[in-house]
């Protein structure tokens, strides 16, 4: 995450719908890219803040009025007539029609599938974080026993969870392998997907989509695993700077509250929580002592969402 003292500050709206898709704009003529498409948004003005310059730009730009935006990843970029750095923010309320004020074209897209091009190089990154889901579940099949897990957990799929961890410390290597196959099992029928804590062989062994790294591991690194997803467990700025340098997807930073399982344990709050994040590239989920209703104080915090071992289910 270094920083360049020419860096061009931008504010970039990831503008969202209550039905999933997201807004993109077309670069109009006389700009540099012209007829990229990018998230729509503009340079940082002198004496502004990146939430100010966005209300601006997308008052002057779409003709809308932002209500409700949270600040969300942070991306650097090096083009070849400027380096910038991406303050995204996911704006999730407004008043107006989004319309394109500088004749630029608009056209609402969903993550899955992406049909305008070309896309501006520095959005794919963007567009994979888009893709990870709110709400990121930890099994506890340990404390509850696997089948009585697995009922919580074909409940939880049914109301929209997306993306699971299998966590399960005290399961002997054959039975843990074959409860992750039937998390695994159940969350494909869902279109869900499950990473596995802490054990690259296991995770392909069974056919999960990832693996989550814990920090130790995470701080041995030498490169990325070869999984379609990769998160890390953080707890503090090295981790996740190192998180970020080994291009994982995601990742999990704690305990942001009290939590039953390590009682007593420092906890980050969400002061500190939201220091770790800033100017941070990766996805975040906030994890540690929360449940479903921390997840509006998580997104204004700067996280992506929130990691929950018994609220998720």
């Amino acid at each position: 995450m270094t920083e360049s003292p020419t860096l061009v500050e931008v504010a970039a709206a990831v503008i969202c719908r209550p039905d999933g898709c997201f807004l993109l704009a077309e670069r109009p003529h006389g700009k540099a890219y012209a007829g990229y498409w990018e998230f729509p948004g503009g340079k940082v003005e002198a004496g502004e803040t990146a939430r100010q310059a966005l209300v601006r730009e997308a008052r002057e730009e779409l003709g809308i009025e932002i209500a409700d935006a949270y600040p969300w990843i942070t991306r650097i970029y090096h083009y070849p007539h400027a380096s910038v750095r991406l303050n995204f923010f996911r704006v999730v309320r407004w008043t107006g029609e989004p319309h394109g004020k500088e004749s630029q074209r608009l056209a609402w897209q969903r993550v899955e599938r992406v049909d305008v091009a070309p896309l501006l190089p520095a959005n794919g990154p963007v567009l994979a974080a888009l893709a990870l889901p709110a709400v990121y579940g930890v099994t506890h099949a340990g404390d509850i026993g696997a089948a009585a897990f697995l009922a919580r957990l074909e409940a939880a799929l049914e109301k929209g969870l997306r993306l699971i961890q299998v966590r399960e410390k005290a399961l002997p290597p054959p039975a843990l392998e074959d409860f992750s196959q039937a998390v695994i099992a159940r969350a494909r029928s869902y279109g869900a997907r499950v990473v596995i804590n802490g054990d690259t062989a296991l995770a392909a062994a069974v056919g999960a989509d990832g693996v989550q790294l814990t920090a130790a591991q995470l701080m041995a690194l030498t490169q990325r695993p070869d999984f379609p997803l990769c998160g890390a467990s953080c707890h503090n700025g090295e981790e996740l700077a190192r998180a970020a340098a080994c291009g994982l997807d995601f990742a999990a930073l704690s305990p942001v509250k009290p939590t039953s399982s390590h009682p007593g344990a420092p906890v980050l709050g969400w002061t500190r929580f939201t220091e770790l994040l800033r100017h941070y590239p990766l996805p975040v989920y906030a994890l540690g002592g929360l449940a479903a209703e921390d997840l509006p104080t998580a997104w204004a915090q700067g996280a992506h969402g929130i990691a929950m071992l018994r609220g998720a289910w």
